[in-house]
């Protein structure tokens, strides 16, 4: 029988999406979101690799997770892994921050220092913060929760400069990227890509998975995947957003969806929007 259960829900005033999930065994394929990802982990060992490092966590540990990066997760123990977790639009959170320090340089985005914290007063910060937004509580509550939460978060972002392009990163990869979000409602081929790129496709994927962890098809399923979960939040139903993101049909979009984020786009769409399936 499987036990893996997720509680999922979204605060209507800042569109934070707060999750309680538990897992057995495989939780989820490797991924990326488009928020800032805040979570604590309640029981067990929450196991996964990030920044090419594997990791895990443990009750009362914070893991951190920026915007784009790739991660997964298991359960390396049989009793499996219990979690909270807050997902943070980029443009709410940072404009917030700004708000709230006067050290943010002008021309730079926050990032989180490290992937995971031993941080008592911030996983109690975070775990404040999901209470009040999951239940939710009065506004005003809500508010100073979220507030407490960017106070002990602070302590743990840097701010670093926007680099477009990012010297760290070769210049093709950065191309193909680009080209991959102008592009993703389209049934692109990989020798369309290279031929944008002015590279041949061999050496264009090795490039490519070396500067971001996938390779060109996996990444673009991603990125649609991303855009996925904005319009179910939205309320567009999986039957409409398969199409219009190049998905062969609702099933195929299920299934990709149902890898990454353990649940089926249609378990996402009612639990963000309550809209009947």
């Amino acid at each position: 029988m499987n036990s893996n259960w997720i509680d999922l829900r979204q605060e209507p005033d800042t569109g934070i999406e707060t999750l309680r999930a538990h897992f057995r065994g495989h939780a989820y394929d490797p991924h990326w979101h488009d928020s800032y990802l805040v979570g604590v982990t309640e029981q067990g060992v929450q196991q996964f690799t990030c920044r090419r490092a594997r990791h895990q966590s443990t009750p009362g540990k914070v893991f951190l997770l920026e915007p784009g990066e790739l991660h997964d997760g298991d359960a390396p123990s049989p009793e499996g892994f219990t979690y909270r977790m807050l997902y943070l639009d980029p443009q709410w959170l940072e404009c917030e921050l700004r708000g709230f320090t006067e050290h943010a340089p002008p021309a730079s985005q926050p990032g989180f220092a490290h992937t995971l914290a031993s941080d008592p007063r911030l996983a109690a910060a975070t775990a404040c913060a999901f209470q009040s937004l999951h239940e939710p509580e009065l506004r005003m509550v809500r508010q100073a929760a979220l507030d407490q939460l960017l106070e002990h978060l602070s302590g743990h972002l840097q701010w670093r400069r926007r680099l477009d392009p990012d010297p760290r990163l070769p210049l093709v990869a950065q191309r193909a990227r680009d080209y991959l979000h102008a592009h993703l409602h389209h049934d692109i081929g990989l020798e369309q890509l290279a031929a944008a790129c002015n590279i041949d496709r061999f050496r264009l994927s090795r490039a490519f998975k070396a500067a971001f962890g996938l390779a060109p098809h996996a990444y673009l399923v991603q990125l649609r995947l991303a855009h996925a979960r904005r319009l179910l939040a939205a309320g567009s139903s999986p039957a409409q957003v398969a199409p219009a993101l190049g998905f062969a049909d609702q099933s195929h979009l299920g299934r990709w969806f149902l890898r990454a984020y353990g649940m089926t786009p249609a378990q996402y769409r009612r639990r963000c929007t309550k809209l009947p399936d």
